[in-house]
């Protein structure tokens, strides 16, 4: 028995791609705010609060982009997503953290969902 064809679900899903894309520029900017609470505090170590909201936000944007049409944001998301998870695990490694979500940061801005990073 063949299944049934919605006839509108490419439209459908076109328009929750665009409604995911409207949402981009403001989940960057509050990785931004996230990345910049973790900076500003004094040691080696960020807050492990400030940490887990940066992860947080991370592991959204991982588990969602693919599915909107954002894989490279996504795997990218995902990949500082586990850096960060390493520090909050093993306390160590920050500095290597920070410089990818720079990256993320403006790579996302020019083109969020581009197929390369660079």
């Amino acid at each position: 028995m063949a299944t049934p064809v919605d006839p509108d679900f490419r439209a459908r899903l076109a328009a929750l791609n665009a409604k995911f894309a409207v949402t981009v520029p403001v989940t960057m900017e509050k990785i931004a705010q996230a990345l910049a609470a973790c900076k500003a505090a004094p040691g080696d170590l960020p807050p492990e609060a400030d940490l887990h909201q940066l992860h947080e936000l991370l592991h959204g944007v991982a588990g969602s982009a693919g599915t909107f049409g954002f894989g490279m944001l996504g795997q990218q998301a995902r990949r500082i997503e586990h850096m960060v998870r390493g520090v909050l695990a093993e306390h160590t490694g920050w500095p290597a953290v920070i410089p990818e979500v720079e990256q993320l940061l403006k790579w996302a801005e020019r083109d969020a969902q581009a197929t390369t990073y660079d």
